[in-house]
């Protein structure tokens, strides 16, 4: 497997699986964690679970635009597991008091504060991401619009400095660079109360980096697939162009 380590600016990119990557950085070197890991639901059975990340999360009109990601076959016992384990590796990389942020969708979201709970965390909430009207309708059925934060923090953290919202409504990209791309709008509200460094085990296309890059915070990013570290090494590399 291809490895690689790659400095742009604040940002730090590796290239490799998450979980070998963890365990090599110090201990308490993290400032907060946001992340977007591959969620592992698109389909309720193995064969579904199976197909190609374009096939679950695309329309045929739009499949081939995005290289395939990673990470998303998992069964829910799978995910819980595998969740588990870098989220711990994650928590013994955080400050104190440290946040962690992680997306999910409803499927996998019982799944995920279970994990964070097991890994050792302190669950704190969940804060919707409405996606807005955009998101995809269901004949007879409540729209598919919203996915989920889960958010908790490394043992006890003061009540002190300034407040986030507990709601981000922002529509799904119209261009995207993954995927499953997020608004890079909603990972800056995110990091309205997070301090850097910022780790990002599952970088993807780097909307978590952008975000920092903005705000003049120090990144951490993780990415399994070639061609997303290749897409965020780019992006992070305009985004020090732009500041410059």
């Amino acid at each position: 497997m291809r490895r690689e380590k790659v400095t742009i600016g604040t940002a730090t990119l590796y290239l490799g699986d998450a979980l070998q990557i963890l365990d090599d950085l110090e201990p308490g070197s993290v400032g907060d964690v946001l992340t977007d890991p591959p969620y592992s639901s698109g389909g309720a059975h193995r064969g579904d679970r199976s197909a190609p990340t374009s096939a679950k999360y695309q329309s045929s009109a739009h499949r081939g635009l995005y290289p395939e990601f990673a990470g998303d076959t998992r069964d829910q016992r799978g995910y819980l597991a595998w969740s588990r384990l870098w989220m711990e590796r994650a928590r013994t990389l955080t400050r104190p008091g440290g946040l962690l942020a992680v997306f999910s969708d409803w499927r996998q979201l019982p799944i995920t504060t279970d994990a964070v709970q097991a890994a050792g965390w302190v669950w704190r909430g969940i804060a919707p991401w409405d996606k807005t009207e955009r998101g995809r309708p269901q004949q007879g059925r409540y729209r598919a619009q919203a996915e989920y934060v889960i958010w908790a923090t490394n043992g006890p953290r003061p009540l002190a400095g300034p407040t986030a919202p507990g709601v981000f409504r922002a529509p799904v990209p119209m261009v995207k660079h993954h995927i499953a791309g997020k608004p890079v709008s909603v990972m800056d509200g995110l990091l309205a109360i997070m301090g850097g460094p910022i780790l990002d085990p599952f970088m993807g296309s780097a909307a978590v980096g952008r975000a920092c890059a903005a705000r003049g915070l120090p990144y951490i990013g993780m990415e399994v697939v070639p061609e997303y570290f290749d897409i965020a090494c780019r992006r992070l590399e305009e985004a020090a162009a732009e500041g410059r």
